[in-house]
């Protein structure tokens, strides 16, 4: 038998009196993850605990805390996991309220996934008054600190800058008598390296493309967007998707993959396929952070001696000549900092680890990665030549890029709004195809068509939340 909710005494039901199913959500995850958190095997220590993702920063960083565990304190076990493990093992601590690891190093991805709830309420411990106490703001590239800084405060070290620069073909080009010195902006790219795509076997084709990009490439688009001031969301962390930059970007992407103009192809990088394209001469150009470099010679050492670096072009005669690709920071779980005690230990082995320059030395000697602490730039070790790269100091050449890097928001809706974003690019790039419209100022009036429809399910997704929603409801 049973009764309406309306007859129980002493309460009357409404759909109001109702938990939304968001809020049951919520709660099951919050239930779900600390059981698993609690149910997940480990291994008993005396120390602290640090994770980490990437096998070649595990490898880095094992002698300098094998140093420092010998003659200080506290002890830190450094533990590798996969970056998916990690991530799900970081949230579900953060949602659940339980322990977790003492120090936790994270991609940019991963981390703003923490950002999403109050600023308050982020997992990691806010770190902004720690840092500016131990004169580490007065030190670090501000541009690097972008990625980890969520509505003002600053939640992360930067373990990185990864400026990005083109890496070209010197050997194709000085055969060919260009003078990369003439090359400022992308258009002039365009039409001094025009005499490499000639189409000299005669199958109509040209025989080489001079910029290795296609329009499915999200890191490719998301630079180049940076480079030239375009953005995802303001510094506010609102959606500005639908921006003349933006919309600029976008239709200058599609120019060079497809139409009569076309000077784009597809050499994946990564992959085999890609790097037969690469060493073949297909492409001449290609996307080069700081980390690449490492990649290339690993994956590429036919071409040693055959490369050399020189800054983005920009996209007009006075524009940034760089943009930035990846990033990693180390963060402190509020779990692990239950004293000041707790904090000033953990930081002072966070600062030991990514502020030393034994460790700004071996991430570049073993890595190509520069670091974003400014007084380390100095150092000689930059300034080594390098023979993959015809003699060349790339890392002076980065450094000098490094403080112009564009800053970036740390939005938990990053991943969300470049889906979006690559969504429009996909849809211009099929309509210009089907219109054989190749005009640019006609083809960025179709991008902001597609961009405002990017733009506006990105605020609803946004609106959702009531922790970052523009009505500020919530926090």
């Amino acid at each position: 038998m049973s009764s309406s909710p309306s007859t129980h005494a002493g309460s009357r039901w409404t759909p109001e009196s109702l938990l939304p199913i968001s809020a049951w959500m919520v709660l099951l995850l919050a239930v779900a993850s600390s059981f698993a958190v609690a149910l997940w095997p480990s291994r008993p220590t005396s120390g602290r605990v640090m994770w980490t993702f990437a096998k070649p920063l595990f490898e880095r960083y094992v002698p300098i805390i094998d140093r420092w565990n010998q003659s200080s304190t506290p002890k830190v076990d450094l533990r590798m996991l996969g970056l998916v493990p990690l991530e799900r093992r970081m949230l579900a601590s953060f949602m659940s309220g339980t322990p977790s690891a003492d120090l936790i190093e994270v991609e940019r991805r991963v981390a703003a996934r923490a950002f999403a709830g109050p600023v308050d309420s982020v997992g990691f411990l806010d770190l902004t008054e720690e840092m500016r106490k131990r004169g580490l703001l007065e030190i670090l590239n501000p541009p690097s600190l972008s990625p980890w800084t969520s509505r003002g405060r600053i939640f992360g070290l930067p373990h990185d800058v990864h400026p990005v620069m083109l890496g070209y073909r010197a050997d194709l080009v000085e055969a060919a008598g260009i003078d990369v010195s003439q090359i400022h902006t992308w258009d002039d790219l365009a039409r001094v390296m025009a005499p490499l795509m000639a189409d000299k076997d005669g199958d109509g084709q040209p025989d080489r493309y001079l910029i290795n990009m296609w329009d499915n490439h999200e890191d490719h688009l998301e630079l180049l967007l940076l480079q030239a001031g375009g953005a995802y969301f303001d510094e506010n962390e609102r959606p500005v998707i639908d921006s003349p930059q933006n919309a600029h970007v976008l239709a200058k992407v599609v120019s060079w993959c497809h139409g009569p103009d076309r000077i784009a192809a597809d050499a994946p990088d990564f992959m085999a396929s890609g790097n037969k394209l690469k060493a073949d001469g297909y492409v001449v150009c290609t996307f080069m952070p700081d980390w690449m470099c490492d990649v290339w010679k690993h994956e590429l050492p036919s071409l040693a001696g055959k490369i050399k670096l020189m800054p983005l072009p920009a996209w007009s005669p006075t524009g940034r000549r760089t943009s930035v690709w990846g990033g990693t920071m180390l963060g402190i779980p509020r779990t692990a900092a239950r004293s000041q005690a707790d904090v000033d230990e953990l930081m002072t082995f966070a600062e030991h680890l990514y502020i030393s320059l034994d460790l700004a030395r071996e991430l570049y000697r073993a890595g190509g990665i520069i670091t974003p602490v400014r007084p380390h730039w100095s150092d000689p070790v930059f300034d080594e030549p390098d023979p993959y790269f015809c003699g060349q100091s790339p890392g002076r050449m980065y450094i000098n890029m490094a403080p112009h890097v564009p800053p970036r928001t740390a939005s938990p809706y990053n991943v969300f709004a470049k889906m979006r974003v690559m969504d429009a690019l996909v849809k211009l790039s099929a309509e210009a195809k089907q219109t054989k419209t190749w005009d640019l100022a006609a083809l960025e009036a179709i991008a902001i068509r597609h961009l405002r429809s990017a733009q506006r399910q990105v605020e609803a997704q946004l609106d959702s939340n009531v922790f970052l929603r523009k009505d500020g409801a919530g926090g």
